[in-house]
């Protein structure tokens, strides 16, 4: 899979969001999410540039799935706010929730169900007539690599074919940006490139990511702009080759960057997942 890329982006959101007729596809303003005294997320603010992918990269506990939970509306935050293709997540979270797809960690396709009846129960949801949705069925079953298995029961796909249904699903209603946390978790190295090669045709395509990772291979390969959290904070951010830089330069792997950075970062409280 090539890397899409875009030339270089500035994150800072008061200066990019301020750009005359530059409208970004996802921003984060400040967001704070506690629980009790903990503070899973602490003034995390970001933008994501349409038709770009963004990387969210940082150990167990740093508080990636929490931004995500934020900016999706699964969890209000406790402060701050985000906005998805211009809908604020607190003031129109219908609209965000239509605007966006969302994959989790664990694919949340019913395996009683084959691929095809899958496609079909959530078309139906979002109210896709049956007749389109026929025919959006065979286009995305072919697109995604499981055709051959439409007609089958989820509980006999593979790992990496679940998680590919599962990223057909949520394309269901053509949403214009995509959250993708830690989609590739637990894929053998053949169906982790596998959905990669999706993956990348969707941006291709003109499709918005914000990926959260643990691979950094796959954000040094994908992501246009990578932010380390660490602790709920973002430490670092830029291109995966200004992240190197920022590390030791030429020679340096964004796996000696991440290390580095979050060494550098290192003391501080436990953070929440």
């Amino acid at each position: 899979m090539q890397p899409k890329t875009n030339g270089a982006v500035s994150v800072r959101v008061d200066t990019v969001s301020g750009m005359p007729g530059w409208s970004p596809a996802v921003e984060a303003i400040d967001l704070v999410k506690k629980f009790g005294a903990d503070v899973a997320v602490d003034g995390v603010s970001f933008v994501v540039p349409k038709g770009t992918v963004l990387g969210l990269l940082g150990p167990n506990g740093a508080g990636k799935t929490t931004t995500v939970r934020m900016m999706t509306t699964l969890t209000e935050p406790t402060s701050g706010t985000a906005r998805v293709a211009g809908y604020d997540v607190r003031e129109q979270p219908d609209m965000v929730r239509r605007s966006m797809g969302l994959t989790g960690q664990v694919a949340t396709v019913d395996e009683l169900l084959t691929g095809r009846e899958n496609i079909r129960m959530i078309g139906g949801l979002y109210g896709i007539r049956r007749r389109e949705l026929a025919s959006l069925s065979d286009q995305l079953l072919e697109q995604f690599s499981i055709a051959d298995a439409g007609d089958r029961r989820v509980k006999s796909y593979s790992g990496g074919m679940r998680r590919r249904l599962d990223l057909a699903v949520s394309l269901l209603a053509g949403p214009p940006v995509l959250f993708l946390d830690e989609p590739t978790t637990g894929l053998d190295p053949r169906s982790r490139y596998e959905l990669w090669d999706v993956l990348g045709g969707l941006v291709a395509d003109g499709t918005t990511l914000l990926l959260t990772t643990q691979y950094l291979e796959e954000a040094d390969q994908f992501a246009d702009v990578v932010h380390v959290l660490h602790h709920g904070k973002i430490i670092a951010s830029g291109t995966p080759g200004e992240l190197k830089s920022l590390a030791g330069g030429e020679g340096t792997s964004l796996d000696d960057a991440f290390l580095t950075l979050t060494r550098t970062a290192g003391a501080g409280t436990e953070a929440v997942a």
